[in-house]
């Protein structure tokens, strides 16, 4: 897989393609200006940059997703804990609960996914 990056204002931007694709790049300028403040060369230059690291296509003026944002940010979350924690995903855990409580919500979930886990 790519490795993929976007900064903070990228996945801003991103985040109006996903949750409006497939969009015109017409639309994408108006919500862009409206959202972030953005002019128009200021879209089209982000918009090149993302389509140039393979995210996203823009292809008669229409722009849609190479890689979902599911997919985007699993490979981001899988990246950090493999160079974070050296692929562990239990350390990752065990930090990220040091410091946040898990809810019961939270373990039934993970308790659902390791036993989906377990079926396959």
């Amino acid at each position: 897989m790519n490795d993929y990056q976007m900064g903070v204002i990228e996945s801003r931007f991103a985040d109006i393609i996903w949750e409006n694709e497939p969009i015109s790049t017409a639309e994408l300028v108006k919500r862009s200006e409206v959202l972030l403040g953005w002019k128009k060369s200021t879209t089209y230059t982000v918009l090149k940059r993302l389509c140039e690291k393979g995210i996203f296509r823009n292809e008669h003026s229409t722009v849609t997703s190479r890689i979902s944002k599911q997919d985007f940010y699993a490979h981001q979350s899988e990246k950090f804990v493999a160079s974070t924690f050296h692929g562990s995903l239990p350390a990752f855990l065990a930090a990220f609960t040091a410091r946040k409580d898990l809810t019961s919500e939270d373990i039934a979930a993970l308790r659902e996914m390791i036993a989906k886990y377990e079926e396959d």
